[in-house]
């Protein structure tokens, strides 16, 4: 079942705390058991397990500081949502600070978040 409009914002809602949270058990709650998310960066990363995730957040927060979102929009379509977003933060190894911006792509399955695909870029002139 792909959710309606305001099922979708109430996920995104809940998801979205638990994402900052990093808290694997509320965000299991609005995921399938057998979520996943692919990172699309330098390494492509494929996060299939509530472990990788877990992983990843911890290697996240070794490298960055002050992520923040900004100018995020939701676009519904049919089967799946867009989210866009502008990213800013801190590399914690040079102290630069960086933005990007970037879509995510969000597909359901049985009324929860089934799949999380990031695409982003480096904000501005390369």
């Amino acid at each position: 079942m792909t959710p309606t409009t305001a099922e979708r914002d109430t996920l995104f809602k809940a998801f979205g705390r638990a994402f900052f949270k990093q808290d694997l058990d509320a965000m299991y709650q609005v995921v399938t058991p057998d979520f996943v998310w692919n990172v699309q960066a330098e390494v492509p990363r494929q996060l299939a397990s509530r472990e990788a995730i877990a992983a990843y957040f911890a290697e996240r927060k070794q490298q960055v500081e002050n992520l923040r979102f900004h100018d995020v929009v939701y676009h519904h379509a049919p089967d799946a949502t867009f989210m866009t977003f502008r990213l800013t933060g801190t590399d914690k190894a040079t102290g630069r600070s960086f933005e990007s911006i970037g879509v995510e792509r969000y597909t359901f399955r049985d009324g929860r978040l089934a799949l999380k695909d990031v695409y982003n870029k480096t904000a501005g002139p390369a």
